[in-house]
């Protein structure tokens, strides 16, 4: 019940702000109703607790407003825990966790299940209907071990990274039969190897494979940083693919922010219509890049 002690006047402004917000994001609605998008949630927004509940309702709404979302998460700060826990030693190689049997044991643990499970729990609080998954179920990622090339006393040498895969196939049609119906579905990014071999890949390539499989209108990568940014630190609101070539090669990006925009331009390329680098740690940052005129973060098309 409305506060009678409150101004008629200020009431009847947030009212009307609320109704211009609808108002302004029915378009956008629109241009989205029945498309999937793929969401990549990690870094900061996963591990803060409010971050955490708004990352979920913003989710069931855009089911509810008739999109379909497809969650994808990452977990290395929780691997990593739970292997000092065990006293199993992590090491890494070109930005990637070497491991072993033993590792790759706890990394399908947490991912498709302690951190999987928190986050339908998440959406299902939030009104939703999930359903967890990991690549292996349907055989959705079937994956393929990497082996990156590294220097060591200026010699090129193989790396072995043990149990790292990457997509080598993708079947959708788990993911197809789900959206289909009013269910969210969150995915582990575990893959199984050709002869049944638990592979750890990257939620950002696992994240771009799946939107290039299901031809998503949308691949949304929540990071730590606010987008893409130039050597002044200004964030660059988009770019086009060549632009993004050039930024690497150029060394206006550079370090961890590679391999993202190296899944934007894959993605890109394979069939998804634009990807977005965004905030995480911004509130409500999904609804903004997808329902307001302006966006938020760097749309790579």
């Amino acid at each position: 019940m409305t506060d009678k002690t409150e101004n008629p006047d200020n009431i009847e402004e947030s009212w009307l702000e609320r109704a211009r917000i609808l108002s302004e994001a029915l378009p956008f609605m629109q241009r989205y109703d029945k498309r999937t998008v793929v969401v990549k949630y990690g870094g900061h927004a996963m591990g803060d607790e409010t971050l955490s509940r708004q990352f979920a309702k913003d989710i069931v709404l855009l089911k509810q407003a008739g999109v379909n979302p497809i969650v994808v998460h990452g977990g290395g700060p929780q691997i990593g825990a739970m292997l000092k826990r065990l006293n199993i030693k992590s090491e890494f190689a070109d930005g990637l966790r070497i491991t072993d049997k033993a590792t790759v044991d706890v990394v399908e643990m947490v991912l498709a299940g302690s951190i999987n499970k928190q986050i339908v729990t998440a959406l299902n609080q939030a009104g939703g209907k999930a359903v967890g998954l990991s690549g292996k179920d349907g055989n959705l990622i079937q994956a393929r071990k990497v082996t990156p090339t590294g220097t060591s006393d200026s010699n090129i040498e193989k790396l072995d990274l043990g149990f790292v895969g990457e997509p080598a196939q993708i079947n959708p049609e788990i993911l197809e039969t789900i959206i289909k119906s009013d269910i969210i579905p969150v995915v582990a990014p575990i893959g199984v190897g050709a002869d049944g071999e638990t592979f750890n890949i990257n939620a950002d390539t696992a994240a771009g494979a799946l939107a290039s499989a299901m031809s998503a209108e949308r691949l949304l990568l929540l990071t730590d940083v606010r987008g893409v940014l130039d050597k002044a630190g200004q964030l660059i609101p988009e770019i086009s693919l060549d632009e993004a070539r050039g930024f690497m090669k150029d060394g206006t990006i550079s370090g961890g922010m590679i391999p993202k925009l190296e899944t934007c331009i894959t993605s890109v390329e394979q069939g998804v219509e634009a990807v977005a680098i965004l905030d995480g740690r911004v509130p409500h940052v999904v609804l903004l890049e997808l329902f307001t005129e302006h966006g938020a973060g760097t749309l790579i098309q």
